[in-house]
């Protein structure tokens, strides 16, 4: 039996029970439901859960943050709720009928691009430490490159341009690829189309800006001529065409006979499709994005691009909350094809730092606070690396305070970016190895924003949280620590009834010690309680009349409730724990019916045995008196 079962059933009733569950799965660190009702779900009482470090909703999905342990909580969980786990692509799936239209449009955006986030963020490490060594001039008196001085390394800059150039001007060819994956449709014609949307055939996009229309090569077909344009690097051209794909390959599956559709709806699909990428949306798509990226540019580069700056710095974060944060791949992507670099980049970064800081103010805060460090310092951690969504959901958003400091700066350092014009040359990893991504003469500026993101969240952290923290919330945890390895000195009354020795039960087993010293319960009740804080360690299944228990101090008990009742195979017994759960002292262990033991021909005397004394010493027992279940002392020990 697990060790979070009964965390797990506690989760399972807060949630609204197994009817409220759609479909659950987990990732590295967090629970992932699709509720039927998401409303249902008691979120504050599941963040006051100990094993609970944060909760959020994203995507209409109700996410529960665990920690590095969630493997061993989700199997415990789908086992004490009777339901079986799904994939997350299940979860997602489910989780759609509680989203909105735009949520839809912005998780589509979302799934089409985690399967190209690896490569992308290659390609942007490959471009920094190109530009470290062909774009820096630090090599005699500062007139030439590591790659001018060097052939070897004017070697190497020649060969990553060829991971490089895959990356982002094949991009189309990937993002075809996403999008039919995504929607269940053949792949390899998605491929397909992406690379007649780049094919050395036609005049490369990078190249149609310097070429005059009369030069543009066109396709001739007499009554029209149609620009023979490549798309290399261009987003919304690549969505248009795959989504075309899409849905001319689901139409001809669905008119075409079957005995035919092998040929039929490839040719005509893939046909189709090309076609009408060239002819019509490729058109549009590069002037939707040409639209957005100037818009963007404009915004970023033009009289009031501190206010843009400050403003876009300030609500990434929030946007992360949304979800809406994904759009900005393609809005990033876009600028990088328009104008070779993205400003928008080096401010996502920053906004991951900032947040990072907000969250290490709160290790300084709460530096003698063991449980709240166990969240702090690998949300923190995972904060500067770029992924936020511990550090906002486990951390920042559940003070409130850490959350508005990360925002202050970003905002602020998002102003100093944009005033120096900080530019990144390709998306990279988010946070501190953001860096990586930046133009070598912006390297400097974004280490000020660095600086900037660092400094001032902690600081406001810090300052903030001395008035707002309660002294429980920064040092509670020491002392509850110690409050639980103290060693249990007694037990309490398991039955209210008669307290009697074990010489009086008359039993040859019991009453002659052969399994240890212990006492007996006469009992007036018929629920057997835990005499103190124990682990089950065991349970008669056939016959449910006894259950092992284990305390802290190492000492093992037996509770047997009757004599010779194990002959009645578990009728009348029902256990109310499972083997390997915790329980408190008072907790129910065993229902049982008196009157039915009685009807058996058997004694209702219920004994507790210490079979093993472990480190406890001067075991006393307080017989030959009444006592009231769970309030009772019926013995006591050092």
């Amino acid at each position: 039996m697990g060790k979070y079962v009964t965390d797990a059933k506690e989760l399972l009733c807060l949630v609204g029970g197994k009817e409220n569950i759609a479909a659950v799965s987990h990732c590295m660190t967090r629970m992932r439901f699709a509720l039927v009702e998401p409303g249902k779900a008691d979120v504050p009482a599941i963040e006051k859960m100990k094993v609970v470090k944060g909760s959020f909703t994203q995507s209409g999905q109700f996410q529960v943050i665990i920690g590095n342990t969630v493997a061993d909580f989700y199997n415990d969980f789908v086992a004490a709720a009777g339901i079986e786990g799904v994939s997350k692509d299940a979860v997602k799936q489910a989780a759609k009928k509680n989203q909105n239209v735009l949520q839809r449009i912005v998780t589509a955006l979302a799934e089409i691009f985690a399967p190209l986030i690896p490569a992308i963020i290659t390609g942007g490490l490959i471009l920094g430490f190109r530009n470290c060594i062909d774009s820096l001039y630090l090599f005699e008196n500062g007139t030439k490159t590591l790659c001018d001085i060097s052939q070897f390394w004017a070697g190497i800059d020649s060969f990553l341009w060829l991971i490089g150039e895959a990356v982002f001007h094949m991009l189309p060819v990937g993002i075809c690829w996403s999008v039919t994956k995504k929607m269940g449709t053949t792949q390899m014609l998605g491929i397909i189309l992406g690379l007649t949307l780049v094919s050395g055939q036609l005049l490369n996009a990078y190249a149609v800006a310097g070429t005059a229309a009369a030069d543009i090569p066109k396709w001739d077909f007499g009554f029209i001529q149609v620009n023979m344009i490549g798309y290399q690097a261009q987003v919304i051209p690549a969505i248009l065409a795959a989504f075309m794909l899409v849905y001319l390959e689901r139409f001809f599956r669905k008119i075409t006979p079957q005995v035919v559709s092998m040929i039929v709806v490839p040719f005509c699909s893939l046909v189709l499709a090309v076609m009408a990428s060239h002819f019509v949306l490729g058109p549009i798509g590069w002037k939707i994005g040409s639209v957005v990226s100037t818009v963007v540019y404009a915004g970023i580069t033009g009289p009031v691009k501190v206010v843009f700056g400050a403003v876009f710095g300030s609500i990434y974060a929030p946007l992360v909350i949304t979800g809406l944060h994904h759009m900005s791949n393609a809005i990033d992507l876009q600028l990088i094809a328009d104008y070779g670099g993205t400003m928008l980049w080096p401010m996502i970064a920053l906004s991951n730092i900032a947040q990072g800081s907000a969250v290490m103010g709160m290790v300084v805060l709460q530096r003698k606070n063991a449980q709240a460090q166990e969240v702090n310092l690998p949300a923190g951690i995972s904060c500067y690396l770029g992924v936020t969504e511990p550090a906002i959901f486990g951390v920042n958003l559940k003070y409130g305070f850490p959350f508005v400091s990360g925002i202050i700066g970003s905002g602020i350092a998002a102003i100093i970016c944009v005033a120096t014009s900080t530019t990144a040359n390709a998306v990279g990893v988010g946070g501190l190895p953001g860096i990586l991504s930046i133009r070598p003469d912006s390297m400097a500026s974004f280490a000020i924003c660095m600086v900037v993101a660092i400094v001032v969240p902690l600081v406001l952290t810090v300052v903030v949280g001395k008035k707002k923290l309660t002294w429980e919330e920064m040092n509670s945890t020491a002392e509850e620590e110690e409050a639980e390895t103290v060693m249990p000195k007694e037990l309490r009354a398991f039955l209210t009834g008669e307290v009697i020795p074990l010489e009086d039960v008359k039993d040859g087993v019991f009453s002659e010690k052969v399994m240890g010293d212990g006492f007996a319960i006469l009992p007036e009740t018929e629920v057997l309680y835990a005499p103190a804080d124990a682990e089950v360690t065991v349970l008669m299944e056939d016959s449910r009349h006894a259950c092992g228990l284990k305390l802290a101090n190492d000492m093992e008990i037996l509770l047997h409730i009757g004599l010779d009742t194990v002959d009645m195979k578990g009728d009348g017994f029902e256990y109310l724990v499972e083997q390997g759960q915790n329980v408190k002292a008072g907790d129910a262990l065993i229902r049982f019916d008196r009157e039915k033991i009685k009807a058996a021909g058997h004694r209702d005397v219920t004994v507790c045995i210490i079979t093993d004394e472990g480190n406890a010493g001067n075991i006393r027992f307080i017989t030959d008196r009444k006592a009231t279940e769970k309030e009772t002392v019926v013995a006591s020990f050092d």
